[in-house]
């Protein structure tokens, strides 16, 4: 085995990658920019080697760099994660030039299945299904609206070089054809160098199901069964699941034998995954295959007990694969779901900062906390705004759908925004908990965006109970402070009125052998809790049921959040509560007349100019955050009188960019 790799990437699947390789006694070596100097993975590796600065293109995309790390370290391999330099020829081949072993497949995989035309015609040739479409490069917008109308509405416009989401776009007529070919062509340029473009037919209520295979370099192969990657947003993944709900074992008998006919098709050898778009009658079309490990492995990893790094550096190693198809036997059921900084309140905007507070919840048998980062981490502007990839395990469905929404509710981070109650309200959606899924879905559950309505709050008595016993107790902490004039006598009862989002809710909350009991009308909330003040995390058990409350102070009470579900939360005397009813309220500032910029960017394009009347709908301005371009347009029809802001500019969050008339 290796005793050296060098690891050509950052973040979580550099922190995943070495501690496997630490497990089979493999050193490690980590390649940081200037902005990662002080990041976990930086600082996990044995060692470590500076390759430049922030940007993407002036570090981690740097071939020389890499090769020269690992002639300085005695690296004897290179693992390259995903995204990045992981489907690189160019980079694979520079490796070998140097002597160096690249942990993942050959040239001829990743060139032939790294173009998507190219791939098509290879899965076609290998006798696997695949979706009509035009698979020559498209000249033009114009000659896009000609390519879609001969396949028919709906088409995808799709970047040949194009993966993660960019460089795609859905379009139901001619005017969307011509505006998403010019932003899909321009993503891809931004993204990956190469703008070119084909379209093929869009499937209708699809499903997007991929299979995991595993190859060597002496012939032998076999599928890890499927994954259920079906709940995207913009084409780019949200929650996975192993196995899927939808199939049956004859359709994954038959999707893995393909996934396997075209592994052989271009010699593949390390672990790779075939992506398939399946429709309602179960009928399934190659979509592309990624000649590296997937983000969501490790719902594989659960349900197959198979360490997929692990085969990787053994088959780089050229040794024989240890396991046959008859070997591989799915057990249970395993969900991941993807914590990113963003917010899905502003229309899933990026948040960028440092993680003033960071508390995972606690790995065991059915969790797994797949992070490259830690508190006072800071979350990049340059980068992936992933946190973490939260996963969870369980006999079936259910079991893990649950371990999940526990594990949410114990996710406490602050400092950025983050998605997990975007996240919790997707596992707890009927249509999901049915296992209903399409690509579809966010679209079509979420038409407006997702909003704070959206979440579904089972019991808000559970959250309004514990916070009231953790502000009891804060109360009895306050009597045993020593030199106080004791001019009232402490109760052990106390009639509160809750005001939580502007509802108010008369409680009684009162001290008993085994806890607290909570009575709200006729209900009853028997409490009991190890709380302790300090601890940002209230751990409870309600009517002999585990509920997790996260509580933070806010302003003169509380803020809680359990199940996805934001309160804020006042705690008041009933007297005191009748008379804050009597109080203004502040009115927010207008800022109508201004355009916002609705996340943290580049101003690439300002296509209007002071005087300009504009209409609704019509484009104000283009900021690109994460590689995405992302259009600004009129809500109503505007005069432009001031521009406030120049193209190139780095915008912050609300910067204002364009005043109106």
């Amino acid at each position: 085995m290796f005793k050296k790799i060098l690891i050509a990437n950052r973040g979580e699947i550099a922190c995943r990658v070495m501690k496997t390789a630490h497990r089979l006694g493999i050193k490690t070596v980590a390649v940081y920019s200037n902005a990662d100097a002080n990041a976990l993975h930086t600082r996990m590796a044995d060692e470590a080697v500076n390759i430049g600065p922030a940007a993407s293109a002036e570090s981690y995309l740097r071939i020389d760099k890499i090769i020269q790390a690992c002639k300085d370290t005695g690296a004897e391999a290179v693992h390259p994660g995903y995204g990045f330099l992981s489907e690189n020829a160019e980079f694979c081949e520079a490796l070998d030039a140097a002597g160096i072993t690249f942990i993942g497949p050959g040239v001829k995989a990743i060139t032939s299945m790294g173009d998507k035309i190219t791939s098509k015609l290879l899965a076609q040739q290998a006798g696997v299904n695949t979706i009509p479409g035009f698979t020559e490069v498209i000249s033009g917008a114009e000659h896009a609206v000609e390519v879609a109308r001969e396949i028919g509405y709906p088409v995808m416009l799709k970047a040949t070089a194009g993966g993660g989401g960019k460089g795609m776009r859905v379009v139901w007529n001619d005017e969307e054809c011509r505006d998403g070919f010019e932003q899909a062509s321009n993503e891809a340029r931004s993204s990956f160098s190469d703008d070119r473009m084909f379209a093929e037919k869009f499937i209708e209520q699809p499903r997007h199901i991929e299979i995991q295979v595993l190859a060597d370099k002496h012939g032998n192969a076999i599928y890890l069964g499927e994954r259920e990657c079906s709940i995207q947003r913009r084409h780019q993944k949200v929650i996975e699941e192993a196995p899927s709900p939808f199939l049956d074992e004859k359709t994954r008998k038959a999707m893995g034998e393909q996934a396997i006919s075209l592994a052989a098709a271009v010699d593949y050898c390390s672990a790779g995954t075939v992506e398939f778009i399946v429709d309602a009658k179960m009928n399934f079309f190659f979509l592309e295959m990624n000649t590296r490990l997937q983000v969501e492995h490790p719902i594989t990893e659960f349900i197959t007990g198979q360490d997929l790094v692990e085969h990787m550096l053994r088959i780089a190693n050229n040794e024989t694969l240890a396991l046959k198809q008859s070997d591989v036997h799915l057990k249970g059921w395993a969900l991941e779901t993807r914590v990113y900084a963003e917010n899905p309140l502003r229309n899933f905007l990026p948040s960028i900062g440092r993680l003033t507070k960071y508390q995972p919840p606690t790995e065991n048998e059915f969790v797994r906390v797949d992070t490259g980062i830690e508190e006072g981490s800071e979350v990049s502007m340059y980068y992936d705004p992933m946190i973490a990839k939260l996963v969870t395990y369980g006999e079936d469905r259910q079991q893990a759908i649950d371990h999940m929404a526990n594990a949410l509710d114990a996710y406490y981070i602050r400092g950025v925004d983050h998605n997990i109650s975007f996240l919790n309200a997707l596992i707890r959606h009927p249509r999901f908990q049915a296992g209903n899924l399409t690509t579809n879905f966010i679209a079509e559950e979420y038409p407006d965006g997702f909003r704070a309505q959206d979440i579904a709050q089972s019991d808000v008595l559970i959250p309004i109970a514990i916070s009231a016993v953790a502000h009891a107790r804060k109360l009895e902490r306050a009597r045993e402070i020593s030199g106080q004039t004791h001019r009232f006598e402490y109760k052990d009862n106390h009639d509160w009125v809750v005001i939580a989002n502007q509802e108010h809710y008369a409680i009684n909350v009162k001290r008993i052998e085994s806890g607290y009991e909570v009575s709200y009308q006729d209900k009853i909330y028997r409490v009991t809790t190890d709380w302790e003040i300090g601890q940002c995390l209230v751990m409870a058990q309600v009517n002999g049921n585990q509920q997790c409350v996260q509580l933070d102070t806010h302003r003169t009470g509380y803020k809680a959040y359990h199940r996805g579900c934001e309160l804020e939360l006042v705690i008041l005397s009933p007297i005191a509560a009748e008379l804050s009813q009597h109080m203004i309220p502040k009115e927010p500032p207008n800022l109508s007349n201004l355009l916002l910029s609705p996340m943290p960017g580049m101003l690439v394009r300002m296509t209007v100019a002071v005087g300009d009347e504009i209409l609704a709908g019509e484009e104000l301005a283009v900021v690109e955050a994460m590689k995405m371009e992302n259009s600004l347009r009129a809500e109503k029809d505007v005069v432009i009188a001031k521009i406030l802001t120049k193209q190139g500019e780095n915008l912050t969050v609300d910067q204002p960019i364009l005043e109106f008339e």
